[in-house]
């Protein structure tokens, strides 16, 4: 699957469904974004046990390799930019609402941000929801990530719950957001 389309800045970008064969890209670009967005908030011991788990290559491949999850690279001028993860069925990370869609990352580069590059992202997860027939999409978003909250609610996610969620051996907080689709 390759999608192409221009952002509101009018750089032109790509879609593509990620393979096996991606597999160390993707690996980079999870460690380098989550290092980006979490880095300062978390000790370096944390961040280091957390991105060797959660990005490690065989990880990574059984991911992949679930036909119940699926990634997309967000390509920006020969670049990835960014990407996302959905999962559906038994590939959620937990069950939240009835016949639904996770959205378990959404993930850009610091300078492809505020570029409209993530509401590209969320509106394919949209949209592949939608092609499954499901009612809603959701996702976790740490507590203190203010930016991700706002960006959620402007495009319709209200938040049902909460749940914790790991950074090597300090447990925080994520509220779980739901949008409904109509």
């Amino acid at each position: 699957m390759v999608e192409k389309g221009s952002t509101r800045m009018m750089q032109a970008y790509e879609i593509k469904k990620v393979t096996i064969a991606d597999i160390q890209d993707l690996q980079q670009i999870s460690g380098e974004t989550f290092s980006e967005t979490f880095g300062s908030q978390n000790s370096t011991e944390n961040m280091e046990k957390f991105l060797n788990k959660a990005y490690a290559e065989e990880k990574l491949r059984s991911e992949i390799e679930n036909k119940n999850s699926n990634f997309y690279f967000l390509i920006v001028n020969n670049q990835v930019a960014g990407y996302l993860k959905v999962n559906e069925g038994d590939a959620q990370t937990e069950q939240v609402a009835d016949n639904a869609l996770e959205v378990e990352r959404i993930y850009l580069k610091q300078n492809f941000q505020h570029q409209g590059l993530g509401l590209i992202l969320i509106k394919l997860a949209e949209e592949l929801a939608r092609k499954k027939n499901k009612a809603n999409m959701w996702l976790g978003v740490w507590e203190k990530n203010y930016q991700a909250q706002a960006f959620y609610k402007k495009d319709g996610f209200k938040r049902v719950s909460q749940h914790t969620f790991v950074v090597g051996d300090d447990p925080q907080t994520d509220f779980i957001l739901v949008k409904e689709l109509k």
